[in-house]
């Protein structure tokens, strides 16, 4: 029971959040608290913001953070790097990630779940014992439908776009973390793999789990109905609802949100500028 209160009581809380890249500000002050076993959706037109902070809860060290905290359960983590966050239990799922040839999913997922179950250790330390760590591999593998071969390729080189974003959910339910930032999971794969997604991400998270889902649309919330719907716009969150708002903004789009938000809706046009600007330049 003691053990249930403290999970409900973690949280990774974001306040008033400020970040900017080669001087340019991107997010303008965005508050948010995710607890375990919550699900969020943020949604957003392109250029928002919305990968931007997920790129910072993770720790990207590109993005300057000017102003504000990111706590996970009271601890200001914005000195920590990526690895010290990962091994804390925060996760995120790439929109497009990265190949590593010569290093085979299932070397690298028995890697990282020790870390993670293990923050404390050393390099050349133990891992995981093969037969259980293969055994759980098996059972995670059965259970999100994948070919146990999947597990023999050298992670995300000659992958698809399908099985790159398989390979994101499958190091999900490896690594079981605390909290997840799932940056648009759906984007590139058809209508039946979002769906084989969103009904994934659902059986690994559980009451366990605070999910960020960061997504265009509503096909891959069917499955993980969102506590609360957040939007963004102008570089900072402008309203918060229910499953229902998420639905809006898939069937509507955002003129009714900017209508609401005029001045977030201008610094939107003006964000939107400066990178037209910074673009000609460039070329």
């Amino acid at each position: 029971m003691a053990a249930a209160r403290k999970k409900m009581t973690e949280m990774l809380e974001i306040k008033n959040l400020q970040v900017a890249v080669e001087s340019k500000p991107i997010l303008t002050g965005v508050d948010m608290t995710i607890r375990r076993g919550e699900v969020h959706a943020l949604m957003g037109p392109n250029g928002s913001g919305k990968s931007t902070l997920a790129g910072v809860i993770m720790g990207h060290p590109n993005y300057e953070v000017t102003e504000g905290t990111i706590e996970l359960n009271g601890q200001n983590i914005l000195e920590w790097d990526a690895t010290e966050r990962a091994r804390a239990g925060i996760f995120m799922a790439f929109q497009r990630p990265m190949a590593i040839p010569g290093v085979k999913m299932a070397d690298f997922l028995r890697h990282a779940a020790t870390n993670v179950r293990n923050p404390n250790r050393k390099e050349g330390e133990q891992l995981i014992p093969m037969r259980e760590f293969r055994k759980e591999l098996r059972d995670k593998m059965t259970q999100l439908r994948m070919d146990e071969e999947f597990a023999r390729r050298y992670v995300n080189d000659g992958f698809s776009g399908g099985e790159m974003k398989r390979a994101e959910i499958l190091q999900l339910a490896m690594l079981r973390p605390k909290f997840a930032i799932l940056d648009e999971t759906d984007s590139g794969l058809d209508v039946d793999a979002v769906k084989l997604a969103s009904q994934s991400i659902a059986e690994i998270g559980g009451a366990d789990m605070g999910i960020l889902i960061i997504t265009h649309h509503d096909r891959l919330l069917e499955h993980n109905t969102p506590d609360f719907t957040h939007v963004m716009l102008g570089g900072r969150i402008v309203e918060t609802g229910g499953v229902e708002l998420a639905r809006e903004l898939y069937t509507e789009g955002y003129d009714k949100v900017r209508a609401r938000h005029p001045e977030d809706a201008a610094i939107e046009r003006e964000m939107a500028a400066a990178d037209k600007k910074t673009v000609s330049v460039v070329a």
